[in-house]
């Protein structure tokens, strides 16, 4: 077992592990934070066409920079997360330079994400980052694929990957592997699962499914419950009758999975608890008792960390554990750009490094699906907060 280390206090979340690893040139000093950073619009994003720009197909083409749309909620319910993302977005091009780069956000609150893509593509972007939401990811990809510009997707719903659309945000599939495989290590071989009904229920189970199978072990049931419903008792009755289990999956978030596991543990008292990446974005599971000794995995938190105290210093306040995303998505661009000639289209072949790249969380690269695979790493609930008992590979083999 690798050595168990603390981890810092803050807000978190999670994914993806390759079976194999190896050394690859990763983007050097990607990850080094430096003071500052601009201030983002708080409407819908206004834009001028300077004189450095010559319109092509009636387009605007900008000769010196690279023109680079970021789509984030900036009013209605999520603004907040809107924000913190495009907040990290605009340190990351200051953190790196930035001077080939003119980024312009676009909100998506309360327009039509549709309506945001329209604008951002008529305004000369080559590349959009974002939405983060699933539904909002839906309603852009069609635009984006139209005027062939490259979509890079904040949310994790993978069913909208490929075809020039890719899906940066953690997927639970990966999350599911990683600690299936960790349990398989530890000697659990008989699992079981909960997860809620729909959508992401649904493709955790599937994921699980999957990643039991490929270790050799037993899945011995698997059930659904409403949480509108208070179904959760009713679940965990149901999937005690399919008989013992050494492990048993809550794939739920972590507040929901302090009120399933009591359940759970009075037909498996002495099973292992394992949890998703939606623990990585709560930062009180430590103080849930139920909870105590679970396992679930995670990106890293070591250089997020850095990105926190920055981000509280010029803003006063913690940033949302998905602005990492915003972050890590500048990051990627600006390697890129080293190939990549302004007011022409994104070369969508650089994406395809094989030894992947370096962000705030972690080592990630883009399958040939569009799926970011990510290094994720094993924790353990104490007290004390989550331990890393499995340390996130730094780099991908081919």
């Amino acid at each position: 077992m690798a050595e168990i280390r603390p981890k810092e206090q803050g807000v978190k979340t999670a994914m993806a592990l390759s079976r194999r690893y190896m050394l690859s040139a990763v983007m050097a000093g990607s990850v080094v934070l430096v003071s500052g950073c601009s201030v983002i619009p708080k409407g819908p994003a206004k834009s001028t066409t300077p004189t450095d720009q010559l319109p092509t197909d009636g387009l605007p083409v900008d000769k010196q920079r690279h023109r680079v749309a970021l789509l984030v909620p900036l009013t209605g319910p999520n603004s907040a997360l809107g924000d913190s993302i495009a907040n990290a977005a605009n340190m990351a091009v200051l953190d790196t330079g930035g001077t080939k780069l003119r980024l312009t956000i676009y909100d998506t609150g309360l327009t039509n994400p549709s309506d945001a893509a329209a604008k951002a593509i008529a305004e000369g972007n080559k590349l959009i980052l974002g939405p983060v939401l699933a539904e909002e990811v839906r309603g852009v990809v069609d635009k984006a694929r139209a005027a062939k510009i490259p979509l890079i997707s904040f949310a994790n719903d993978t069913s909208v990957a490929g075809k020039g659309v890719y899906v940066m945000g953690f997927t639970p599939g990966q999350a599911m592997e990683r600690i299936v495989r960790y349990a398989d290590i530890q000697g659990k071989k008989r699992f079981a699962a909960l997860a809620p009904i729909g959508i992401y229920g649904d493709r955790s189970i599937a994921a699980f499914k999957l990643a039991v199978q490929s270790t050799g072990g037993t899945l011995v049931g698997t059930e659904t419950y409403d949480r509108d419903k208070g179904g959760i008792g009713a679940a965990a009755a149901r999937l005690a009758k399919a008989g013992p289990a050494d492990a048993v999956l809550v794939a739920d978030s972590g507040r929901v999975a302090a009120q399933a596991v009591p359940f759970v543990r009075r037909a498996n008292s002495k099973a292992q608890i394992l949890g998703t990446e939606l623990w990585n974005t709560d930062p009180t599971i430590a103080k849930m008792p139920p909870l105590q000794g679970a396992w679930f995995s995670s990106v890293s938190d070591g250089v997020y960390n850095q990105l926190v105290t920055k981000y509280q210093t010029r803003f006063g306040k913690a940033p949302y554990r998905l602005a990492s995303l915003g972050y890590d998505s500048i990051l990627l661009v600006t390697k890129v750009a080293n190939g990549w000639k302004p007011g022409t289209s994104f070369p969508l072949t650089l994406l395809e490094d094989r030894g992947g790249f370096s962000g705030i969380d972690g080592a990630f690269r883009f399958l040939n699906n569009g799926i970011a695979e990510r290094a994720l790493e094993v924790q353990r609930v104490t007290p004390q907060g989550a331990l890393i008992i499995a340390p996130a590979p730094k780099t991908f083999l081919p």
